[in-house]
């Protein structure tokens, strides 16, 4: 039975190893902390990050990274700006070349790197695959119906990959662009954040619409300023992701766009939303390259206090008038 090693024991890492054990692979999940490791593998649950679902029997709980030594495939299941200390905790124990899936989204702060150049920076040898698209942890983990993409630069790496993570439940497209794939999963968290404050200051679904639409379009200029192809964009891993973490409070970025269009003192209460660690860097690459950000430019400067919501909103609409 071939193994699949996972770094990363949050709710997406768990959901992922369920995935891939029910189409019939081995899984060495690895949790940073012994502890944790130790209740999961005993209780069969992770209970902090996903309640409820149980592990399947084909899963392997652990905390050290030599139990990883020889799976076939790692998935890197990491917040991007971890991603760099979780893959010094496995040097010298990975082969050189045992192919990596990043499974993270979002842009490196104080670097401006995606996640594929930490990692190649990293381990230039590993060949590397990025995987995104329309998913949440909880429907992945109970086998519901999801699609997703990735993409690997040798289109035969892609395919295999594919097909060792394609399962009952969990259909995998691939492709070759890796930095299409890598931009729609960190561009549309930031703007996710800013149809939650929408949402949240009450603007109206019609706000909604328009503010998702122009999102997109900022978001296929940022691609293809960077390499992104435009049909990328327009599938699972761009369009496909930015409905869903639009359009639902199971997203971290909605919830914390929510909470800061209703004035919440503290939002976010700790919880992780990687749109609020891409926004600045998103921006830099975008000056960088003289692509127009309005959305996110509006996010980001929330996000630091510099602007209110009343601020962007009076920004936004009295922008000069143009073509679509």
């Amino acid at each position: 039975m071939r193994t699949i090693g996972v770094i990363g024991g949050g709710a997406w890492g768990t959901a992922l190893a369920n995935a891939v054990a029910s189409a019939g692979k081995a899984v060495a999940l690895w949790m940073r902390d012994p502890d944790a490791a130790a209740r999961a593998e005993l209780s069969r649950t992770n209970k902090r990050y996903l309640p409820g679902v149980r592990l399947l029997d084909r899963i392997g709980v652990t905390s050290r990274p030599q139990s990883l030594a020889g799976a076939e495939t790692i998935l890197l299941v990491v917040p991007t700006q971890s991603l760099r200390t979780a893959l010094a905790s496995f040097a010298g124990v990975l082969p050189p070349r045992t192919p990596l899936v990043i499974c993270s989204k979002g842009i490196e702060r104080g670097t401006n790197l995606f996640p594929s150049e930490i990692v190649r920076e990293l381990r230039p040898e590993a060949p590397v695959a990025i995987l995104s698209g329309p998913s949440f942890a909880a429907d992945v983990a109970r086998g519901l119906p999801t699609a997703v993409a990735l993409a690997a630069a040798e289109e035969d790496l892609a395919r295999a990959l594919a097909a060792d993570l394609s399962g009952p439940a969990l259909r995998v497209y691939h492709g070759t662009d890796i930095r299409g794939v890598e931009i729609g999963g960190a561009a549309k968290n930031v703007l996710a954040i800013a149809v939650g404050i929408v949402e949240g200051r009450k603007l109206g679904e019609s706000a909604k619409a328009a503010l998702t639409a122009r999102g997109f379009a900022e978001l296929l200029r940022f691609a293809q300023a960077y390499g992104g192809r435009p049909h990328t964009l327009m599938g699972l891993s761009g369009l496909g992701d930015l409905v869903l973490t639009c359009g639902s409070a199971q997203s971290r970025n909605f919830s914390l766009g929510l909470e800061i269009g209703r004035g919440a003192p503290d939002a976010g209460g700790g919880k992780l939303a990687e749109g609020a660690f891409t926004a600045d860097a998103l921006i830099e690459l975008a000056h960088a390259r003289e692509v127009e950000m309005p959305i996110a430019e509006a996010v980001a400067a929330v996000l630091a206090g510099r602007l209110t919501v009343d601020d962007v909103v009076e920004s936004l609409m009295a922008r000069p008038l143009k073509a679509e």
